[in-house]
């Protein structure tokens, strides 16, 4: 056993006490099979499989019927669907774990046919030219409706009602997924933002829908028990292009989240190499580090030993994993002993059934099977 590794150490983060540093990522895995879209028993045994985590951040799940982009995708507003988080965060915290749900809108990420033909909200009119993930397979995406200011209204009230439903179900805390090329970046980001009010033009605006939103979860959460997920050298996903104003609206929405007393940021290094790219930052952990007073969490591509690095360098307090945590639902009990990693198979992320899902055994059951 090998507990004195960074990753394997305590933490207090605001009033709760982690057990690891080893932090479950957010991950959309396409397993609420029924016309609720609600949490399954298979996502009982999913996340009770992964309670060894420090934390656990569910997948993304949408707070309206508005909010939806992908099929099958667990969500949190409505009775069935709280219903089924209650099961789940029961088992998870009969384990000894703990768990935040992601709070999730994909804005024009979507596609009418989730939206009975009318088109999908945005911060613009502006088509992200990909593909959405319908009922019929994947689907071109449609100029989207630009939203009213009673749109924006109402979308924060969705998410305020989804984070009352989360309290309900008896979450630990919530995450407001701010990232990866989903409304709220859409608003960050000067080519998918046009608009010419309040919510446009300067980054003060483009970020102001996300201030306004977390200011009124706030009001059902204390803000040591929010957290925030941010990615700001994503490049080139959804439609979203980074341009020379992406790093300076990160770094001022980074600066003002130090005095909100979050429970943690959640931060993604690049998804693709940037380093030519001269306005955009390599190294996020080490840019936001000294920016950021509070909790940081560093996500994308870590492993074990590049994991204990960032914490023993302290450039991160957390490290989320994710692709890791499919195939390994001990993935910090496999640290602890140094045990080889288990792959992933990719054909089975979005699939429907058991397989790749709740099938990959833990370490000590594998061992004794093939003793």
């Amino acid at each position: 056993m090998q507990t004195d590794q960074a990753l394997l150490q305590s933490y207090t983060m605001g009033d709760l006490l982690l057990k690891n540093r080893v932090i479950m990522a957010p991950m959309t895995r396409s397993r609420a099979v029924n016309d609720d879209t609600a949490p399954t028993d298979m996502h009982v045994e999913y996340y009770t499989q992964r309670a060894g985590a420090g934390l656990i951040i569910t997948e993304g799940s949408q707070v309206s019927e508005e909010a939806v982009g992908y099929i099958y995708t667990a969500g949190i507003h409505n009775k069935a669907q709280v219903e089924g988080w209650k099961k789940v965060v029961k088992s998870v915290h009969d384990k000894g774990g703990k768990i935040f749900i992601q709070l999730w809108h994909v804005g024009r990420m979507s596609h009418p046919d989730f939206h009975n033909g009318e088109k999908p909200l945005a911060p613009s009119a502006v088509n992200p030219e990909a593909q959405a993930y319908t009922p019929d397979g994947f689907k071109d995406t449609v100029e989207p409706q630009a939203m009213s200011l009673k749109d924006i209204e109402r979308t924060q009230e969705d998410f305020v009602n989804a984070a009352k439903n989360a309290k309900e179900a008896g979450f630990d805390g919530v995450e407001i997924h701010s990232s990866n090329g989903y409304l709220f970046h859409q608003f960050f980001n000067t080519n998918s933002n046009l608009r010419d009010d309040n919510y446009g033009g300067s980054k003060e605006n483009r970020s102001r829908f996300f201030f306004e939103v977390l200011d009124k979860v706030k009001d059902v959460w204390p803000p040591n028990r929010i957290g925030v997920r941010l990615n700001p050298s994503l490049n080139e996903i959804f439609g979203i292009h980074a341009t020379e104003e992406s790093i300076p609206t990160f770094d001022y929405i980074i600066d003002r989240l130090n005095d909100h007393d979050l429970a943690y940021l959640h931060l993604s290094e690049p998804f693709n190499d940037v380093s030519d790219i001269d306005y955009l930052e390599s190294n996020i952990a080490k840019r936001y580090r000294p920016m950021y007073k509070g909790t940081l969490m560093i996500n994308s591509n870590f492993d074990q030993e590049s994991g204990n690095r960032v914490i023993e360098e302290e450039e991160a307090d957390l490290v989320a994993f994710g692709k890791l945590y499919i195939s390994n639902p001990d993935l910090a009990e496999r640290f602890a002993i140094n045990a080889p990693m288990a792959d992933w198979d990719k054909d089975t992320f979005y699939s429907q059934g058991k397989e790749g899902y709740i099938d990959y055994p833990k370490y000590a059951e594998e061992h004794v099977e093939n003793s």
